[in-house]
């Protein structure tokens, strides 16, 4: 821990911030840092058979005692010492047990989005050749979505796993479709909108599969004829899908328009506001954003919490204010993705959010005490925790970046509180 110093467990008064030098299974509090709030929690320590501790006086609320007031202070004798030493244990079994539920939870919503990335595989090969079965099947994913949000008060959005770069397109067109059909939902649409949306969003990119493969992944700069072809893929998912006389019409023009911009400098066709139609606008928004999370060829993602700010101070001119509001709104100020600290001087990841509590996610703890695979997921409100700032990636140091391992294609699904 940075600022530390070592400090004797008999020098120990409340208001020490502290970190214990034992693994985490050996103690009975929840983390190995924290901030001792009562007398108890310095005698359990000393029962601990530990002579000394680190203690970070930036976060501390007192400094330790010196030698001298460690000798005078009279030794407390607590005859509740044990009562709530078991009372700790207690608490942190119970944690333990949740943070396992917690996990638990996650995989299951994980392999759900891993289905579905699957389904947007096999509905988009199908488009050339069954047309017809490929929009009935986007058909009922995007129902199953929209059920799901209408119907479920306790909405909870998680982040997903990293996607390989070979299926970036199935992730990125199902990462817009959630968001574009939840931000909708939150702007009071109606279902058949919600649909149209989650029907456009999910077909947006698939012009792409036109263009050819070297192009999307070349490292250099593109040519400006090159960029003018990568450009017109609205149009030619627009042309794919003329084959398909059950996808809606109403969904069709978010394939041409998704990138145009308000204000005429958008492509292929250079739109202005009054010639875009509001759901295109809103899957615009949506996909600007996914984009700006995503690293690529020619750029390193962004954080969720730095693509929120970037869109919000950069696009006033460009993006519908509405829909950029709703989506910040929405996501909170701590998007799932973003790499946080908290206030017992930890550095955790936020791993899911629930819609109804924006300020107190779900969240990815660093702990070098514990392996990275049970790293603990923890809920802020359960354990008294609150975030004191986001931080860019840069700041973290390696040996915390390796254990969060931060996204850099940050995808996100819909669950519902276990």
């Amino acid at each position: 821990m940075t600022n530390s110093c070592k400090v004797a467990v008999a020098q120990l008064q409340v208001g020490n911030f502290v970190r214990l030098p034992i693994a985490w299974k050996d103690h009975p509090f929840i983390f190995n840092t924290f901030k001792i709030k009562q007398q108890a929690q310095i005698e359990i320590i000393k029962n601990l058979g530990l002579e000394f501790v680190y203690v970070r006086p930036d976060r501390s609320d007192a400094p330790p005692l010196t030698s001298l007031e460690a000798e005078k202070s009279a030794a407390i004798i607590d005859n509740n010492l044990e009562q709530f030493s078991n009372e700790l244990s207690q608490q942190k079994a119970k944690s333990i047990e949740a943070q396992q539920a917690l996990r638990r939870h996650l995989q299951k919503t994980e392999k759900h989005f891993v289905r579905n990335v699957a389904m947007m595989r096999n509905l988009m090969n199908k488009l050339r050749n069954r047309p017809l079965d490929a929009v009935s099947e986007a058909q009922e994913l995007v129902h199953g979505v929209c059920n799901q949000l209408l119907t479920d008060d306790k909405l909870v959005l998680h982040l997903m796993a990293d996607a390989k770069s070979d299926d970036s397109i199935y992730y990125h067109s199902l990462n817009v479709a959630v968001l574009s059909m939840l931000v909708a939902k939150e702007l009071g649409w109606s279902r058949k909108e919600i649909e149209w949306i989650g029907m456009g969003a999910l077909f947006h990119d698939i012009g792409k599969l036109n263009v050819p493969t070297q192009l999307l992944r070349k490292i250099a700069p593109l040519t400006t004829a090159e960029q003018n072809y990568v450009n017109q893929h609205p149009l030619m998912g627009a042309e794919l899908l003329t084959g398909a006389n059950n996808f809606p019409a109403e969904a069709l023009p978010i394939i041409l328009n998704h990138h145009e911009f308000l204000d005429g400098t958008g492509s292929p066709k250079g739109l202005t506001e009054p010639d875009i139609d509001k759901l295109s606008q809103l899957v615009c928004v949506i996909n600007t954003y996914d984009n700006l999370c995503h690293s690529d060829r020619t750029k390193k993602g962004r954080t969720p919490y730095s693509a929120l700010g970037f869109i919000y101070k950069n696009y006033k001119t460009q993006l519908n204010q509405t829909v950029i509001s709703r989506l910040v709104k929405m996501l909170g100020v701590y998007p799932p993705g973003s790499v946080v600290e908290l206030n017992s001087g930890q550095f955790a990841m936020v791993m899911s959010v629930n819609l109804s509590q924006l300020l107190l996610p779900r969240v990815l703890v660093y702990d070098p005490t514990v392996p990275k695979e049970q790293a603990p997921i923890v809920d802020l409100e359960a354990e008294n925790l609150n975030i004191v700032r986001c931080l860019p990636v840069a700041a973290l140091p390696e040996k915390v970046l390796k254990y969060l391992n931060p996204r850099e294609k940050v995808s996100y699904f819909l669950g519902s509180e276990r």
